[in-house]
């Protein structure tokens, strides 16, 4: 019986994402859960008027300690982690603007955030984490 009971809870379990950041773009807010818990809730600032911030669910497809936009003038993106296309979560320098939207497209946090975010998805690995970013 209890080997009946563990092979239809594998998929659930499988499938399962152990870390989570949800990104709410009305809220400008991330929160980072870990089986369910609640480990952070961060400020963001995603898409400024004019860009968007891509809604839906992705797995972290790589991450760079240290990252410069090719697209926006070399501009530094330290702690990124690409999830979609060239979008990525990443640390910055303009914290002032945390909060609220001001970015073209990217999700960011204040660089100590975006280095804590990017150790763990490194520790617990970009297979076992999604990134859910919501209205």
């Amino acid at each position: 019986m209890l080997a009946v009971a563990m092979l239809f809870s594998a998929p659930q379990i499988a499938t399962a994402a152990a870390l989570v950041a949800k990104i709410s773009v009305s809220k400008q807010t991330m929160t980072v859960t870990r089986h369910g818990k609640v480990l952070y809730r961060w400020p963001v600032s995603t898409a400024r008027r004019g860009y968007v911030t891509p809604r839906g669910q992705w797995r972290p497809v790589r991450m760079h300690k240290m990252w410069h936009s090719r697209k926006y003038d070399m501009s530094p993106m330290p702690y990124s982690i690409f999830y979609y296309r060239g979008y990525a979560i990443h640390g910055t320098n303009a914290v002032s603007k945390l909060g609220r939207p001001a970015s073209h497209g990217c999700v960011r946090l204040h660089t100590a955030n975006a280095a804590t975010l990017f150790s763990l998805v490194k520790r617990i690995g970009p297979g076992n984490t999604r990134i859910v970013v919501v209205d």
